[in-house]
């Protein structure tokens, strides 16, 4: 419920932002398959999301369904050893499609069984958003001074 009566719904793509990144993975060189296997994947800084939300509920229309994403899409590999890079960590060590049935977690496997590209003019149009973090760049860079 938007807060007047109507109801919304958020398609939230993947979230990071401060606490929510996978520096533990990093960390403990957990493997990652290589970027022609890694499926597309969306992405919104955490603040932005606090931000759609809120508008969702003042300005989300009846029955509206709203991509949440920064409409960057890229794929999970890019986005871990960007991580690393930002973070001064070793990128996580690259293993096949075949391999990464034994060596990820069901949960990352099922994250990895997904490929999508999310299209998020809907939600800037509509509920007259403007992201802060319009990218994954701008919005890991915010992490790093945090």
């Amino acid at each position: 419920d938007a807060g007047n009566g109507t109801l919304v719904v958020l398609r939230v793509a993947g979230i990071y932002g401060p606490g929510k990144l996978p520096l533990t993975r990093l960390r403990s060189n957990t493997p990652m398959i290589g970027a022609d296997a890694a499926p597309w994947t969306n992405r919104i800084h955490i603040d932005d999301l606090v931000s759609v939300c809120e508008a969702a509920m003042a300005r989300g229309r009846d029955g509206a369904v709203y991509n949440v994403s920064d409409g960057h899409p890229g794929n999970m590999r890019d986005y871990f050893d960007r991580v690393a890079d930002l973070f001064q960590l070793p990128r996580a060590p690259l293993i096949g499609a075949d391999e990464a049935l034994t060596a990820l977690s069901p949960g990352m496997l099922s994250y990895l069984a997904e490929s999508r590209r999310l299209d998020n003019s809907r939600m800037l149009e509509e509920l007259g958003v403007t992201l802060r973090y319009p990218d994954l760049a701008s919005g890991l860079a915010a992490c790093v001074s945090r």
